[in-house]
């Protein structure tokens, strides 16, 4: 497949003010040649008319980009095309590319992939571009940009510098070392302090919160206005408010942003005995919600609030009149009395949970690679034997060569390169 020659609409559905059309292979010059007749110097951009390679007839005048392999985005030589937006245009310059022999459409994530097979970026990377393109928030962004620049493939550099290194030791110590076959201590301390510095980023925290959204899930007694809560923050009426008891049941689900940070708000069923089957049902699901709450914001007496370790107790109704109990939030979701304060705590509560603007978080499949090596590296760390030693530390090398995608990684690439677009 990487012998073919890809192309791909790589901006936005036309219309638009420009389309960006991109060729990437071993024909993409030839091809651009025979459509715009000559192409400018390698990164220099040249206004060239384009021609049907075999009717000749004028398709558009566009911006010429050419970049040489190695030194591409993919590793390829690499021709982008900048045609004006129209529909008709854009659907010219593909079908003309079309035809011509060696070329073909690209699948999505092609070319991101073709990077990652050329050695241009390595899986994290391509992890991070992938989280770019579905970032929806503003700290989505920035995490994906940190992971998507190489953060952590040069974090990850130095440790397979000192891996090497370790095991280079471990190495001449059994080639050298005939006559004591026991482990170097000072060797066991320097695999036990790299598995404690890998285990302080297990123990950040990681991105699934980042991307899936804080959970927070409003609970509490039938008819204490939880669905109220929820419709005013979201600003719309997401769940049906009567004043009959018990009418949620079963969970809302609302994902939004507050001030950067992904929220998935939660209403749930109200939390008592019942003997109706359905809403015992949802009480059921409600309760379990509770539990896998990252955040309780909890509508009722404040002694009867569940034992979570974030939760955020709410007077409703304070309109009313009633008297507010210490330690609560009295909020109005007529009025929108206590709102800003309540959005204010949930924000910082949330934000607490999340990695810092900084900070690079590792997702399942990192963690677990992270998990392998920190394994094999305690293992090292008490081993008796110089051999078995050895051994641990090539199975932490192959653990950060399925990290970064040199081995072992071939039932992620195609379920990874699908979530991209069709020109990336």
């Amino acid at each position: 497949m990487s012998q073919d020659t890809i192309f791909a609409l790589s901006s936005g559905r036309p219309p638009a003010a420009i389309s960006v059309i991109r060729v990437s292979g071993p024909n993409a010059q030839a091809a651009a040649v025979g459509m715009a007749g000559s192409l400018p110097e390698a990164r220099t951009a040249a206004v060239r008319q384009l021609h049907h390679p075999r009717s000749g007839d004028l398709l558009d005048e566009a911006v010429i980009l050419r970049f040489d392999s190695p030194a591409s985005a993919t590793g390829e030589d690499i021709v982008e095309l900048q045609c004006h937006g129209g529909r008709a245009v854009v659907d010219a310059v593909l079908a003309a590319l079309a035809a011509i022999d060696g070329l073909r459409p690209a699948v999505p994530g092609e070319f991101t992939r073709r990077a990652f097979e050329n050695g241009r970026i390595d899986l994290t990377e391509a992890e991070g571009l992938a989280d770019l393109i579905e970032a929806e928030t503003e700290s989505q962004r920035k995490a994906a940009i940190a992971l998507s620049e190489g953060g952590l493939r040069k974090q990850i550099a130095e440790w397979q510098q000192c891996l090497l290194g370790l095991s280079a030791e471990a190495e001449r110590a059994i080639e050298y070392d005939e006559a004591d076959d026991e482990a170097n201590p000072t060797l066991r301390r320097e695999c036990a302090a790299l598995g404690a510095e890998l285990r302080s980023w297990l123990d950040r925290p990681r991105a699934e919160r980042l991307k899936d959204g804080i959970r927070v899930v409003v609970a509490g007694p039938p008819n204490t206005g939880k669905s109220s809560l929820l419709n005013a923050i979201a600003g719309e009426e997401r769940a049906i408010v009567t004043d009959m008891p018990g009418t949620t049941r079963d969970h809302i689900e609302v994902p939004l942003a507050l001030d950067g940070v992904p929220i998935l708000l939660t209403d749930t069923a109200g939390l008592r005995d019942s003997s109706d089957p359905v809403e015992a049902i949802g009480v059921a699901r409600a309760t379990t919600l509770v539990e896998a709450a990252d955040v309780l914001v909890w509508l009722g007496a404040p002694g009867e609030s569940p034992d979570h370790p974030r939760t955020l107790k709410v007077h409703p109704k304070s309109d009313l009149g009633s008297a507010v109990l210490p330690g609560s939030i009295a909020v109005s979701s007529v009025t929108g009395e206590g709102m800003p304060e309540l959005l204010e705590q949930i924000g910082r509560t949330a934000r607490d949970l999340l990695p810092g603007e900084d900070a690079i978080a590792l997702n399942r499949r990192q963690a677990r690679c992270f998990e392998e090596a920190v394994s094999a590296l305690d293992a090292a760390s008490v081993a008796g034997d110089v051999l078995i030693l050895a051994e641990e530390l090539r199975h932490a090398r192959v653990a950060f060569d399925r990290l970064t995608g040199r081995a072992g990684v071939d039932d992620v690439l195609d379920s990874l390169f699908s979530r991209f677009c069709l020109g990336k």
